[in-house]
Formats: C-alpha cells, sequence, structure tokens
C-alpha cells in the first residue's frame, strides 16, 4: 500500500523527534549534575632527586670591544685610500693620504722662520717672544702634514669607508662634507678589533642583583644554530636605563672564547647562571604557590589534598629545589591551569619532573 505525501511526512518527523531526544539524553547523562569520570581526574607530578640551575637572561648585539671613527688630522682632498671595508690592517698601517702640496710649503715657510728665530737668540724679551712664536708655528704647520697620512692606530679589521678619492676631508674638526658623506661623528675610516667582542645585555633591575664582576656567561646566536661562546661580566653600569616604565641596567660580556663564525651586529642572547644546587629534592616551578613571603604546595596524602608550607631553595625555570617540607617520592597536585577551556583543565597534563595519573579520586577538594 502506497503511503500518502502527508503520512510520509508525519513518519519522518517523529523519527527525527526520537532522535533529537535521544541525543539530549545522552548528553545530559555524561555532562548532568552528578559529573563524568573526567572531572574527578586529578592532575599530579612526582617530586625528584636531581639538579636545579637558576640564571638570568638578555638580548643584545655583537660589538668590538676595542673600536674608533678615524678622522684625518688636516682638511683638504682625498688623493689615495689604500683600504676597502673587510681589509685587516696592522698597527701603524697607512690608511689614506690627502694631497699634502699646500701643507708641505707651509711648513717650509714656518721651518725657515723657526730657523731664522733661533739664529737671532733669545737674549732680550722681543727676541724670546719672536723665538716662541716662530717655533709654535713650526710645530703646528708640521702636524698639519702629519694630518694629511690617516695610520691604524692599532691591528683590526675595516668595518666601513666613508670617503672617495678626490673627495674633500673636514679633518677632526667636526662638520660634515657632503661630497663623501664623511662626518665628525662618522670618521673617514671605521676600524674595529673583531678578535675582542662584547655585548651589552640590558637586565631588569631584579635579576641585576644577582650578578657580580668576573661572573661566567654563555652566549647563543639567533643565526648561528647551535652555536655558543663564552664570556665574562666585566662591567655592571650603576645607573638604570628604563623605558617603557620598564628599570634596566646595561651589562658588558666580554667574550673569552669567539666561534670563527660570529660576526659584528649579530643578535644574541646571553645566560649567567646564579645558582645550582645538585643532588636535592626538586618539583616543577609551577607546583609552587607563593603568597605573603610563605611558598606552598599541595600534597596528596591518603586521597586527600593537603596545602604543605615548604622552604625553597635554588629557583630555576623549570624546577625548584626544595629544602623542607616535600620528600623525594611524594606526589603534587600543581594549580589549575589559567586562561585554558574547560575541557583542557579537565585533562591530565604532563609538568616537568613528573608524568601524569588519572582516575584517582581528588578527596578532600
Amino acid at each position: 500500500m502506497k503511503l500518502s505525501t502527508r503520512r510520509r511526512g508525519l513518519i519522518t518527523n517523529g523519527i527525527l523527534a526520537v532522535a533529537l531526544l535521544g541525543g539530549a539524553g545522552f548528553a545530559y547523562s555524561a555532562l548532568g549534575a552528578g559529573g563524568s569520570s573526567a572531572d574527578a581526574v586529578v592532575r599530579m607530578v612526582t617530586a625528584t632527586r636531581g639538579t636545579v640551575t637558576a640564571s638570568v637572561t638578555a638580548s643584545g648585539a655583537v660589538e668590538s670591544a676595542l673600536s674608533r671613527s678615524l678622522a684625518f688630522g688636516s682638511t683638504g682632498t682625498v688623493a689615495r685610500i689604500y683600504v676597502k671595508a673587510g681589509d685587516k690592517v696592522a698597527k701603524g698601517e697607512i690608511l689614506a693620504k690627502l694631497d699634502d702640496d699646500a701643507a708641505r710649503e707651509s711648513l717650509a715657510s714656518a721651518a725657515a722662520s723657526y730657523e731664522a728665530a733661533v739664529d737671532n737668540g733669545t737674549s732680550t724679551t722681543a727676541l724670546y717672544a719672536a723665538y716662541v712664536k716662530a717655533r709654535n708655528a713650526y710645530r703646528a704647520a708640521l702636524r698639519e702634514v702629519e694630518g694629511t697620512v690617516l695610520k691604524a692606530p692599532f691591528a683590526g679589521t675595516v668595518t666601513a669607508l666613508n670617503g672617495v678619492e678626490g673627495g674633500s676631508s673636514n679633518g677632526s674638526g667636526g662638520g660634515s662634507d657632503a661630497s663623501t658623506g664623511q662626518s665628525a661623528a662618522t670618521g673617514f675610516v671605521e676600524l674595529a678589533d673583531t678578535g675582542r667582542l662584547k655585548l651589552v645585555g640590558a637586565f631588569t633591575e631584579s635579576d641585576v642583583t644577582k650578578l657580580k664582576v668576573g661572573q661566567p656567561a654563555s652566549v647563543s646566536f639567533d643565526a648561528l644554530s647551535g652555536v655558543t661562546a663564552t664570556g665574562e661580566i666585566t662591567q655592571i653600569e650603576p645607573v638604570a636605563a628604563t623605558s617603557d616604565n620598564v628599570v634596566q641596567y646595561p651589562v658588558t660580556i666580554s667574550f673569552t672564547e669567539v666561534p670563527d663564525r660570529v660576526r659584528l651586529g649579530q643578535t644574541a642572547t646571553v645566560e649567567v647562571v646564579t645558582g645550582t644546587a645538585d643532588n636535592v629534592v626538586t618539583v616543577p616551578s609551577s607546583a609552587i604557590t607563593t603568597a605573603g613571603g610563605q611558598s606552598t604546595v599541595t600534597l596528596l596524602k591518603d586521597g586527600r589534598q593537603v596545602r604543605t608550607p615548604v622552604e625553597v631553595g635554588v629557583k630555576g625555570t623549570a624546577t625548584t629545589e626544595i629544602r623542607s617540607g616535600v620528600a623525594e617520592g611524594d606526589l603534587l597536585v600543581p594549580p589549575a591551569a589559567t586562561g585554558t577551556s574547560d575541557q583542557q583543565q579537565r585533562q591530565p597534563n604532563r609538568f616537568p619532573g613528573g608524568g601524569i595519573t588519572g582516575g584517582i579520586p581528588g578527596g578532600g577538594r
């Protein structure tokens, strides 16, 4: 017998209604007032024995511990440049020269006047005054000639060249030159000792109290995976620098060992170990709650959670030393995670230094 269209519609709607009621009943049984078995899961970690290391970190850029901006001691036209950026030079090596014709002519004139003054003697006040004036003029002319030659004051690497042959130099007196781009602030040649490197890191006011000159440090580099260098703290600035209401102190770390691949300007992170405790009872740092200067943990004893005061020692990022209040093997219940969904909070989580357990009643909650 064929069913009418109206009867088929009624049957279909009835089936859908039954399905919806069944789904709602299942959901209520799983999430009803009695809660699900997942609600009874207690996240736990175990106190273990091990080593705890506390450290502080800061970032900065690699710099040369010895660098100079070199400028001519005279003004004039650049006659020769003997180096380019990247060249390694020895101490005393000539880097560039100015056209010195005018300077040498002035020197010759000053030398003649000085010689005449010497011949005239200094028997009277006027003769002595003339002698002093001629001598000073000669010395100034001599410095002008010497200033036309730019030499390296130490062995290093040319990091920048701010001039061209045929351009003019403003010397060391300041100002700038449009034809060369040279300025008194930059110098004509930038020279750095790339074998002596340092890093200046900005440490927070709480971290800097844990530092002292001579402490060893390790340096890692953002662009060089797996490459590290060693160094030590050589200077802690006594005056803080404040930015966006954050107080930080510049600390200089001088490298004691420099890998070949490290270059000036690379971004790096310095880490200074401030404390170590070996063969001690440790718990995950996340399991400790501190309020009013008192640190506590929640121990699981006979199925009940017991808030227990503890004495902490070295505080690491992942784990913390416990000097009293917790024994090796004790089970702890970390505070509930914040900023996560209800579903995530109901799931057992792994914690550093401990495993996970589930299905244990959280008595005493």
